[in-house]
């Protein structure tokens, strides 16, 4: 075989094997862009939405009396049960009343004194006044009768005070309820020294109705006071509510009273709210949160809740922009309606949000809208995303 043949053969060999390996790289280098990504996708829009905010509170009772002493001596007496229900004007506590009854004895004695001394003045007075007309008498004489008559007039009236005074402290060394309500513990036992207006015997309040004490921002007084104002706002709507333990109090409440004054050093105003405790549900002391809806005066950007992405305690959404591409937004996010979330800041009305299939997306994906997902807005109890 001839040389130069062998060497053309070659060469055409190897030209055809290079351009075979050109063309299956070029190939290789060519991948196909991935197809558009199936979602649902959302239209943000405004509606008409009420949210509850939720206020730390302490339950109050609405009339509290601390039970001291006003006369004083040694405990003689308990007539009630630590805890128990009491009347108004029931007998609670008794104070050894012996010198309290003597010293009444004794007024009540010292006023029939007088009032026998005023009586013979009277008569002496009436018969020299007499006399003195005849002047069968020196008018010396009837002045001394009349100022005699005075003077008992006067032991009389300081008798009378003498004895109010003594039957005043009689009656106090017995001490009432002065409300019906619920006692507490007592704070003196049987023998016990009491102090007047110093020792402390016992507390009584009132239950039913009871009240929650709540610290309220002074940007939001004019809404509470026109809660106040408004007549219908009655016990029977659900405007007030109490959660405890994550249980919500069966019955709704109102406003009782709001306070005189802001606290410059906090900023805050309290807020008395009460409400019906018949089973006695509610006790003084314990804390618990008010739920006090809001509706919103003005329409509010709504969109689905599921989809919000929360990453780090920051919340954003992907909104679909030209050319069907999906870009990551930053929002601030209110509270949550249902199953939508109030918007505050980040999105317009009329943009387009992916509201399902967030989770296998990225920034600068194709889409794919499948449907238009459902924006009815309940007035559903809300809830305020934890950061």
């Amino acid at each position: 075989m001839n040389l130069n043949h062998i060497k053309t053969g070659i060469i055409l060999l190897s030209t055809a094997l290079i351009a075979s390996c050109g063309n299956s790289q070029q190939g290789g280098g060519q991948q196909s862009a991935p197809p558009p990504m199936p979602v649902a996708t959302f239209t943000v829009e405004k509606s008409s939405v009420t949210v509850p905010d939720s206020y730390p509170g302490v339950v109050v009772p609405l009339q509290e009396v601390e039970l001291r002493g006003e006369v004083g001596g040694y405990i003689t007496g308990i007539f009630v049960q630590d805890g128990q229900k009491v009347n108004k004007g029931q007998r609670l506590y008794e104070i050894d009343r012996t010198n309290y009854q003597a010293a009444f004895n004794s007024a009540k004695a010292n006023l029939e004194v007088a009032k026998a001394n005023l009586a013979r003045a009277d008569k002496d007075a009436e018969r020299y006044t007499n006399l003195a007309k005849k002047e069968a008498i020196a008018q010396q004489r009837v002045d001394y009768a009349l100022t005699d008559l005075a003077n008992a007039k006067s032991q009389v009236a300081a008798a009378e005070a003498s004895l109010a005074s003594a039957e005043a402290n009689y009656r106090k060394s017995v001490i009432v309820s002065p409300l019906t309500g619920t006692i507490g513990i007592s704070q003196v036992k049987l023998g016990a020294l009491v102090t007047p207006g110093s020792t402390l015997l016992n507390t009584v309040s009132t239950n039913d109705p009871i009240a929650v004490d709540i610290a309220l921002n002074q940007r939001d007084i004019a809404r509470f006071v026109e809660l106040q104002k408004n007549p219908s706002t009655t016990v029977s709507d659900s405007i007030f509510s109490i959660e405890q333990n994550g249980n919500r109090y069966a019955l709704n409440g109102r406003i009782h009273a709001i306070d005189r004054a802001v606290d410059p050093n906090t900023g805050t105003i309290t807020v008395r709210i009460s409400f019906p405790n018949p089973n006695g549900t509610l006790i003084p002391g314990m804390n618990c949160n008010v739920t006090v809806l809001n509706k919103s005066s003005e329409p509010q950007l709504v969109i689905p809740h599921k989809s919000v992405l929360e990453q780090l305690g920051k919340y954003s959404v992907y909104v679909v922009g030209d050319s069907s591409k999906v870009n990551q937004q930053i929002v601030e996010v209110g509270p949550q309606v249902g199953q939508m979330i109030v918007i505050k800041e980040g999105l317009k009305e009329g943009d387009v949000i992916v509201s399902e299939g967030i989770m296998k997306l990225r920034p600068g994906a194709v889409v794919q809208p499948a449907k238009q997902a459902d924006s009815n807005v309940t007035d559903a109890p809300a809830t305020t995303p934890s950061n």
